[in-house]
């Protein structure tokens, strides 16, 4: 899908999204990368939604998902995702407020950890956590993708962390 951060790869499996990343960055989720031979690659009912829905993100109307999602990893992972997606509109977290959300304040690196694994970008807003002092922090997808994705939604942040 072209996007306004550039090409996306979405992916389904068992009608649930397990992946969309943004192709003109190097993937480091430590081996979640795609090679055209691992796909059959078609067009779904389930990726014609989930395009439509990032279409409709994209162009202002739409500020929350109703897609299937069946992201892959651990269970500490599962757990910050999901913090990730009660994440509003509009709003940022920090690392340490994720951690303390999972139920561990000085898991602030591992939650970093997790955060830099989500597979499905923009869905999981990951995009939404920022450093403790404001600033922007590492996106997989590239710092320009963060901020186009947090000005596009609003969100108040300082500048990329240096």
């Amino acid at each position: 899908m072209d996007s306004p951060i550039g090409q996306l790869f979405i992916a389904e499996e068992n009608g649930s999204l397990i992946r969309i990343h943004r192709l003109a960055t190097t993937d480091k989720t430590g081996g979640g990368a795609y090679r055209e031979t691992d796909c059959i690659w078609r067009d779904t009912p389930l990726i014609s939604d989930t395009v439509q829905e990032l279409q409709e993100y994209f162009a202002g109307s739409r500020r929350s998902f109703s897609l299937p999602l069946n992201p892959s990893g651990t269970p500490f992972q599962q757990a910050v995702w999901r913090q990730l997606c009660a994440i509003p509109y509009g709003s940022t977290r920090t690392y340490r407020h994720i951690a303390q959300a999972v139920g561990n304040a000085r898991a602030c690196r591992a939650a970093g950890s997790a955060i830099g694994k989500n597979p499905i970008l923009i869905v999981i807003p990951c995009h939404r956590v920022i450093g403790s002092n404001g600033s922007l922090t590492g996106f997989s997808a590239g710092m320009d993708a963060k901020e186009f994705l947090l000005a596009h939604e609003g969100a108040c942040v300082l500048t990329q962390a240096e």
